[in-house]
């Protein structure tokens, strides 16, 4: 059902400082149609991908103008995205370079969270073997659903997978140059377990608390709410991984004693309960199980 072709700005090309080297079937400046683009996971500086690709880019705008859709994969979103083909529209890369990717194409409404998305025509996923579940996506879409189950369970792809939120790693957001904000962030980070207020924060800012929110808002793009509960849900996070305790003993260590309201936002921030999560990546919860 599907001729895979490899696609070359050159007949000859030699990656990993000229480890190997790929012979693509044919080159960009050849006539020809096709159905179906899927652009690689890149690596390196952005910018400098982006710009040596260039001609990638006219390429894909001209195949998709006729009909052709667009897959990208993992970071292959960064080449997409300077095609201007997702310019309104949603899609997904690596967690880990979401926050690059924001600066470099904020016109573009990237949803970091999920594995995979589809606009019109445009299909994009998350991180790593995330490529895995929308490679299948295509299947399913031009081979049908039997065969994509038929796919996942020889390639032992878990078809379920929704979202990359269970394996988002908070650093926080200090790629900014506003070092008030960035004091109050590190106390957050170093205080998570104690109740802390928006007045208690504002005040050692020395501004009103309006005014601190929106500075906040703008250096990290979250609010000091949501930013407490990442932090704190961080801290959650680890001690799910590696302590022997339960799921309250960690609920407690991170300043939480109303187990719904836990529960309710472990839940919004990874995707999955905190039992689960501690079933899925404690060992010792691993060895019992």
């Amino acid at each position: 059902m599907f001729k895979v072709q490899l696609v070359g700005r050159s007949k000859e090309t030699r990656i990993t400082n000229g480890l190997f080297s790929i012979t693509p079937e044919l080159v960009v400046q050849d006539a020809f149609k096709t159905d179906l683009i899927i652009i690689p996971a890149v690596h390196g500086n952005m910018q400098k991908v982006v710009t040596e690709n260039q001609e990638f880019v006219a390429w894909i705008v001209k195949q998709y103008k006729n009909g052709a859709e667009v897959v990208s994969l993992c970071i292959g979103a960064f080449l997409l995205a300077s095609t201007g083909l997702l310019k309104g529209r949603s899609c997904t890369t690596h967690w880990l370079m979401a926050e690059e990717f924001k600066k470099m194409y904020p016109e573009v409404n990237l949803v970091p969270y999920k594995i995979i998305t589809d606009e019109g025509g445009i299909y994009t996923s998350g991180g790593a073997y995330s490529s895995l579940n929308l490679i299948l996506y295509p299947v399913e879409k031009f081979a049908g659903r039997n065969m994509v189950v038929r796919s996942s369970k020889i390639f032992e792809i878990d078809i379920d997978r929704h979202s990359q939120s269970p394996f988002i790693i908070f650093h926080g957001q200090k790629e900014h140059q506003d070092d008030a904000v960035k004091k109050v962030q590190e106390f957050m980070e170093h205080n998570f377990q104690n109740k802390i207020t928006v007045e208690e924060l504002a005040e050692m800012c020395f501004l009103g608390r309006r005014n601190f929110e929106r500075r906040f808002k703008k250096a990290t793009s979250n609010t000091v709410v949501e930013y407490i509960q990442r932090v704190k849900m961080e801290a959650a996070k680890m001690g799910l991984e590696t302590s022997p305790g339960n799921v309250n003993e960690v609920m407690y260590s991170v300043g939480y004693s109303d187990t719904k309201a836990f529960r309710t936002t472990f839940k919004k921030i990874t995707g999955i309960l905190p039992l689960e999560y501690r079933n899925k990546y404690n060992k010792e919860a691993l060895e019992m199980a």
